[in-house]
């Protein structure tokens, strides 16, 4: 459930957007914490040097701080961006529909099959969830492949996943709906080749 462990590029995008935030607001932190210092230091005469507390805190507390905010508020967009779907070859579609407390996945590929709390993925493709749910509002999310999106009631809301290698993802409704919200979980199957092929003749479950 790790999202500094990504296993696909929506993730990997995600956790170099949280480690670029982490080291901006560390600076800024660590400015911020110099400034508190020269604020009460005293030259050697015993006097404040306000000249320098001047350029202290007008050149480094706010044109620093504004640039790093900045610099960190346009990357979070450009991120944004790029994760948003976008047309693109081999993309596998499926619904995931949200209840109280569970999840139902149906795929394009294979009219009429639905999986309850077991969503199944080609590896190495990108998957569009659409998201909805028949009651309240539940929150979609596997941190290790992407983001989370809200499932909306009478709404459907797209997220593209991805996972670069097979195996089981963790996830989970991030969004508290009732008492049987701690329960509210799921999982991801990234099938090889071999393993979706099995999956869309009906062999795997």
């Amino acid at each position: 459930m790790s999202v500094v462990h990504p296993a696909g590029p929506a993730a990997d995008a995600i956790a170099k957007l949280w480690w670029v935030m982490l080291i901006g607001a560390t600076l800024i932190f660590l400015f911020v914490m110099a400034l508190l210092t020269v604020a009460y230091r005293k030259n050697a005469a015993g006097v404040r040097d306000h000249k320098l507390e001047r350029i202290w805190i007008v050149g480094l507390g706010i044109c620093f701080s504004i640039s790093i905010l900045a610099a960190l508020l346009a990357y979070g967009l450009v991120v944004g961006e790029r994760l948003l779907p976008r047309p693109a070859e081999n993309v596998v579609s499926v619904t995931a529909v949200g209840r109280q407390w569970d999840w139902s996945f149906t795929y394009a590929d294979l009219p009429g099959r639905t999986t309850e709390r077991v969503l199944h993925i080609p590896a190495g493709r990108p998957v569009d969830v659409s998201i909805t749910t028949t009651d309240v509002i539940h929150s979609f999310w596997v941190p290790r492949l992407a983001g989370k999106l809200d499932a909306i009631p009478g709404h459907r809301n797209v997220l593209r996943i991805e996972a670069s290698e097979p195996g089981e993802y963790a996830g989970v409704s991030s969004e508290f709906n009732g008492k049987g919200y701690h329960g509210h979980y799921f999982s991801v199957v990234a099938h090889d080749a071999e393993g979706w092929s099995a999956f869309l003749r009906g062999e795997s479950r």
